[in-house]
Protein backbone atom coordinates (compact mmCIF):
# COMPACT_ATOMS: atom_id res chain seq x y z
CA UNK A 1 0.00 0.00 0.00
CA UNK A 2 2.71 2.44 0.94
CA UNK A 3 4.67 1.27 -1.84
CA UNK A 4 1.00 2.27 -4.11
CA UNK A 5 1.21 5.66 -2.52
CA UNK A 6 4.84 6.39 -2.77
CA UNK A 7 4.49 5.75 -6.76
CA UNK A 8 1.22 8.15 -7.03
CA UNK A 9 3.24 10.72 -5.69
CA UNK A 10 5.93 10.21 -7.75
CA UNK A 11 4.03 10.36 -10.34
CA UNK A 12 2.17 13.78 -9.62
CA UNK A 13 5.42 14.81 -9.05
CA UNK A 14 6.62 14.00 -12.43
CA UNK A 15 3.92 15.28 -14.19
CA UNK A 16 4.20 18.52 -12.21
CA UNK A 17 7.55 18.68 -13.07
CA UNK A 18 6.65 18.42 -16.61
CA UNK A 19 4.10 21.00 -16.53
CA UNK A 20 6.55 23.20 -15.14
CA UNK A 21 9.56 22.62 -17.85
CA UNK A 22 6.54 23.32 -20.61
CA UNK A 23 5.99 26.90 -18.70
CA UNK A 24 9.58 27.81 -18.77
CA UNK A 25 10.07 26.60 -22.79
CA UNK A 26 7.09 28.72 -23.23
CA UNK A 27 8.59 31.82 -21.00
CA UNK A 28 11.51 31.82 -23.16
CA UNK A 29 10.02 33.55 -26.01
CA UNK A 30 8.59 36.62 -24.40
CA UNK A 31 12.11 36.81 -22.21
CA UNK A 32 14.27 36.94 -25.66
CA UNK A 33 11.58 39.36 -27.05
CA UNK A 34 11.57 41.58 -24.00
CA UNK A 35 15.48 41.43 -23.80
CA UNK A 36 15.38 42.40 -27.59
CA UNK A 37 13.09 45.33 -26.78
CA UNK A 38 15.19 46.28 -23.93
CA UNK A 39 18.04 46.19 -26.09
CA UNK A 40 16.32 48.35 -28.60
CA UNK A 41 15.85 51.28 -26.63
CA UNK A 42 19.36 51.66 -25.48
CA UNK A 43 20.51 50.97 -29.17
CA UNK A 44 18.27 53.69 -30.06
CA UNK A 45 19.04 56.23 -27.11
CA UNK A 46 22.68 55.90 -27.37
CA UNK A 47 22.82 56.71 -31.46
CA UNK A 48 20.36 59.98 -30.30
CA UNK A 49 23.20 60.93 -27.59
CA UNK A 50 26.47 59.89 -29.41
CA UNK A 51 27.18 56.82 -27.44
CA UNK A 52 28.60 54.58 -30.04
CA UNK A 53 30.20 52.26 -28.23
CA UNK A 54 27.33 51.22 -25.60
CA UNK A 55 25.12 51.53 -28.89
CA UNK A 56 27.65 49.15 -30.92
CA UNK A 57 27.21 46.73 -28.62
CA UNK A 58 23.65 46.57 -28.00
CA UNK A 59 23.27 46.34 -31.66
CA UNK A 60 26.25 43.34 -32.00
CA UNK A 61 24.23 41.97 -28.83
CA UNK A 62 21.07 42.00 -30.93
CA UNK A 63 22.58 40.15 -34.07
CA UNK A 64 23.98 37.40 -32.00
CA UNK A 65 20.15 36.43 -31.46
CA UNK A 66 18.79 36.72 -34.15
CA UNK A 67 21.97 36.98 -37.20
CA UNK A 68 18.82 38.18 -39.99
CA UNK A 69 17.54 41.57 -38.31
CA UNK A 70 18.32 43.59 -41.36
CA UNK A 71 17.34 46.75 -39.17
CA UNK A 72 20.07 45.72 -36.94
CA UNK A 73 22.37 46.07 -39.65
CA UNK A 74 20.82 49.15 -41.04
CA UNK A 75 21.81 50.90 -37.40
CA UNK A 76 24.94 49.43 -36.82
CA UNK A 77 26.11 50.63 -40.92
CA UNK A 78 24.52 54.15 -39.75
CA UNK A 79 26.28 53.85 -36.46
CA UNK A 80 29.72 53.07 -38.46
CA UNK A 81 28.76 56.13 -40.57
CA UNK A 82 28.74 58.88 -37.83
CA UNK A 83 32.50 57.49 -36.58
CA UNK A 84 33.54 57.44 -40.71
CA UNK A 85 34.27 53.85 -40.76
CA UNK A 86 32.77 53.68 -44.09
CA UNK A 87 34.19 50.41 -44.92
CA UNK A 88 32.01 48.41 -42.07
CA UNK A 89 29.13 50.43 -43.00
CA UNK A 90 29.13 49.56 -46.55
CA UNK A 91 28.98 46.34 -45.54
CA UNK A 92 26.46 46.43 -42.89
CA UNK A 93 24.28 48.21 -45.11
CA UNK A 94 24.86 45.36 -48.44
CA UNK A 95 24.13 43.08 -45.89
CA UNK A 96 20.76 44.48 -44.74
CA UNK A 97 20.27 45.22 -48.16
CA UNK A 98 20.42 41.48 -48.95
CA UNK A 99 18.65 40.49 -46.46
CA UNK A 100 15.48 42.99 -46.53
CA UNK A 101 15.78 45.08 -50.18
CA UNK A 102 15.30 48.25 -49.34
CA UNK A 103 15.48 51.85 -50.94
CA UNK A 104 17.06 53.79 -47.91
CA UNK A 105 19.58 51.08 -47.45
CA UNK A 106 21.04 51.63 -50.69
CA UNK A 107 20.53 55.52 -50.69
CA UNK A 108 22.84 55.17 -47.42
CA UNK A 109 25.46 53.14 -49.48
CA UNK A 110 24.89 56.15 -52.17
CA UNK A 111 25.97 58.50 -49.39
CA UNK A 112 28.74 57.05 -48.63
CA UNK A 113 30.69 56.24 -51.44
CA UNK A 114 29.62 59.79 -52.61
CA UNK A 115 31.25 60.76 -49.61
CA UNK A 116 34.76 58.70 -50.25
CA UNK A 117 34.62 60.48 -54.13
CA UNK A 118 33.34 57.01 -55.39
CA UNK A 119 31.31 59.01 -57.75
CA UNK A 120 30.52 56.22 -60.34
CA UNK A 121 29.51 53.00 -57.33
CA UNK A 122 27.59 56.44 -55.52
CA UNK A 123 25.70 56.78 -58.93
CA UNK A 124 24.88 53.33 -59.14
CA UNK A 125 23.50 52.68 -55.76
CA UNK A 126 21.47 56.00 -56.26
CA UNK A 127 19.81 54.64 -59.31
CA UNK A 128 19.14 51.30 -57.21
CA UNK A 129 17.30 53.28 -54.59
CA UNK A 130 15.15 55.16 -56.67
CA UNK A 131 14.22 51.99 -58.97
CA UNK A 132 12.75 50.95 -55.68
CA UNK A 133 11.12 54.35 -54.73
CA UNK A 134 11.80 57.12 -56.83
CA UNK A 135 9.10 59.51 -55.22
CA UNK A 136 11.36 61.71 -52.33
CA UNK A 137 12.81 64.78 -53.99
CA UNK A 138 16.26 64.12 -51.81
CA UNK A 139 17.03 60.94 -53.82
CA UNK A 140 17.14 62.88 -56.96
CA UNK A 141 19.14 66.12 -55.22
CA UNK A 142 21.40 63.75 -54.08
CA UNK A 143 21.79 61.66 -57.62
CA UNK A 144 22.10 65.11 -59.27
CA UNK A 145 25.23 65.86 -56.98
CA UNK A 146 26.81 62.87 -57.90
CA UNK A 147 25.95 63.70 -61.74
CA UNK A 148 27.68 67.02 -61.46
CA UNK A 149 30.64 65.69 -59.67
CA UNK A 150 30.91 63.35 -62.50
CA UNK A 151 30.38 65.93 -65.34
CA UNK A 152 27.34 65.00 -66.75
CA UNK A 153 25.22 68.40 -66.79
CA UNK A 154 22.51 66.76 -68.40
CA UNK A 155 21.84 64.07 -66.17
CA UNK A 156 22.41 66.37 -63.69
CA UNK A 157 19.53 69.22 -64.46
CA UNK A 158 17.15 66.15 -65.18
CA UNK A 159 17.40 64.86 -61.62
CA UNK A 160 16.66 68.09 -60.79
CA UNK A 161 14.08 68.70 -62.41
CA UNK A 162 12.52 65.83 -61.61
CA UNK A 163 12.99 66.99 -57.89
CA UNK A 164 11.01 70.14 -58.49
CA UNK A 165 8.30 68.21 -59.17
CA UNK A 166 8.01 65.69 -56.91
CA UNK A 167 8.21 69.13 -54.13
CA UNK A 168 7.51 72.26 -55.82
CA UNK A 169 8.84 74.86 -53.06
CA UNK A 170 11.52 77.65 -53.00
CA UNK A 171 14.76 75.74 -51.85
CA UNK A 172 14.17 73.17 -54.61
CA UNK A 173 13.42 75.80 -56.94
CA UNK A 174 16.66 77.56 -56.04
CA UNK A 175 18.85 74.69 -56.53
CA UNK A 176 17.73 73.89 -59.87
CA UNK A 177 18.35 77.42 -60.76
CA UNK A 178 21.70 77.53 -59.30
CA UNK A 179 22.61 74.32 -61.92
CA UNK A 180 21.00 76.56 -64.88
CA UNK A 181 23.42 79.10 -64.07
CA UNK A 182 26.60 76.46 -64.06
CA UNK A 183 25.51 74.97 -67.13
CA UNK A 184 24.97 78.80 -69.00
CA UNK A 185 21.15 78.76 -69.02
CA UNK A 186 20.75 82.31 -67.24
CA UNK A 187 17.62 83.12 -68.18
CA UNK A 188 15.84 80.12 -67.00
CA UNK A 189 17.57 80.04 -63.66
CA UNK A 190 16.52 84.47 -63.46
CA UNK A 191 12.84 83.55 -64.15
CA UNK A 192 12.60 80.47 -61.58
CA UNK A 193 14.52 82.62 -59.24
CA UNK A 194 11.68 84.91 -60.09
CA UNK A 195 9.01 82.41 -59.71
CA UNK A 196 10.72 81.09 -56.06
CA UNK A 197 10.60 84.18 -54.80
CA UNK A 198 6.92 85.05 -55.31
CA UNK A 199 5.36 81.66 -54.16
CA UNK A 200 4.09 81.49 -51.23
CA UNK A 201 4.29 77.93 -49.76
CA UNK A 202 1.09 76.52 -48.52
CA UNK A 203 0.64 75.83 -44.46
CA UNK A 204 1.89 72.40 -43.63
CA UNK A 205 3.84 71.89 -46.67
CA UNK A 206 7.34 71.95 -46.44
CA UNK A 207 9.63 74.69 -47.07
CA UNK A 208 12.84 72.79 -47.51
CA UNK A 209 13.89 69.18 -48.67
CA UNK A 210 15.97 67.57 -46.30
CA UNK A 211 19.55 67.47 -47.72
CA UNK A 212 21.14 64.33 -48.41
CA UNK A 213 24.34 64.82 -47.15
CA UNK A 214 24.49 62.38 -43.87
CA UNK A 215 23.40 58.97 -43.83
CA UNK A 216 19.58 58.60 -42.96
CA UNK A 217 17.66 56.79 -40.21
Amino acid sequence: MLGLLLLGLLGAWALYQRQTINEVALDIPYKISERLERLWEIAQESLKDKKYLRAEKALLTILRVDERNATAYNRLGILYAKQQAYEDAIECFEIAQSLEPSASSLHNVGLIYFETEQYEKAALAFEQAMAMEEVLAARHIAYAKVQEKLGNDRKMITSLERAMELEKNPQTMTILADAYDRTGQEEQAAELRKKASNMTVPKGAPKRVKQPRKVVM
